[in-house]
């Protein structure tokens, strides 16, 4: 479980004023709202990235701000909007990486770290990969990897900041499949989404973030109503059920246009 009651800023500019949330263990949430509203401050937060000005972020619990580093990283994992660009090191040595928060100072990997890290990785569909260097591959190869690397934790909580982000459409499914189907397996997975279409997809729980506040919070059903939408994002919406899933999909209503296509 995680839960969240806290107030957050950066010198004299407030970025979360009073979020609060619990989160089931087992539970795809996902964190959406206009950029600035404060979606990855809030995971930074729950990272113990950021110091929150009052309040608490529980992990099963525990307040993490009485975690080390290490003891955060054994239990949370993050893929980052801006991923780790390699350096020259091959995908194997950067999925092994994931594996620091469980040794210790001067430890080196054993067979069960080398067993979790090529797990992770046909998990995620990158074995293949294990002998490049990270840095010669596309996006969606290079975000599968982190992801990879990230599960090499062994992590309770999963968090992603805008995974889909700079990706093609076929590589924004492939990567949400993925991580739908280690929420599945139980993974707990809070995701900072910019897709709206994506999030009603894919997540169980969505939290609407404004300015800082929580603008929204229950199923995508709930959240995405064309009148908040509208408030949140400042934009005309028409919001209909998918014909097969039954979940919201939004579209942006252009200058002239109408819900019954008129001009």
């Amino acid at each position: 479980m995680v839960v969240v009651d806290i107030a957050c800023r950066y010198e004299a500019i407030p970025a979360l004023d009073g979020v609060a949330l619990s989160i089931a263990p087992g539970e795809f949430a996902g964190i959406v709202g206009p950029n600035g509203s404060g979606k990855t401050t809030l995971l930074r937060a729950i990272h113990a990235l950021v110091a929150p000005e009052r309040g608490t972020v529980l992990l099963g619990g525990t307040d993490i701000a009485g975690l080390t580093a290490r003891q955060v990283a054994s239990r949370v994992a993050a893929v980052p909007q801006h991923g780790h660009n390699g350096f020259g090191f091959t995908v194997f040595d950067v999925v092994l990486m994931g594996r620091a928060p469980h040794l210790g100072p001067l430890a080196r990997e054993g067979d069960a770290d080398l067993a979790l890290a090529r797990e992770a990785m046909e998990h995620t569909r990158t074995w293949h990969l294990r002998h490049r260097r990270v840095d010669e591959l596309s996006g969606g190869e290079r975000q599968r990897v982190l992801l990879a690397r990230a599960l090499a934790q062994a992590p309770e909580v999963l968090l992603l900041d805008e995974p889909t982000a700079h990706l093609d459409i076929r590589y924004q499914v492939e990567m949400m499949s993925l991580i739908g189907g280690l929420n599945a397996g139980g993974l707990t997975v809070i995701a900072a989404l910019h897709d709206l279409n994506l999030a009603s997809m894919f997540c169980a729980r969505l939290v609407l973030l404004d300015r800082g506040r929580v603008a929204g919070l229950g199923t995508p059903a709930d959240v995405l109503t064309p009148e908040r939408v509208r408030e949140v994002y400042g934009a005309d919406v028409e919001v209909r059920p998918h014909p097969v899933t039954g979940r919201p999909v939004v579209t942006v209503l252009g200058q002239g246009l109408s819900t019954g296509g008129e001009k």
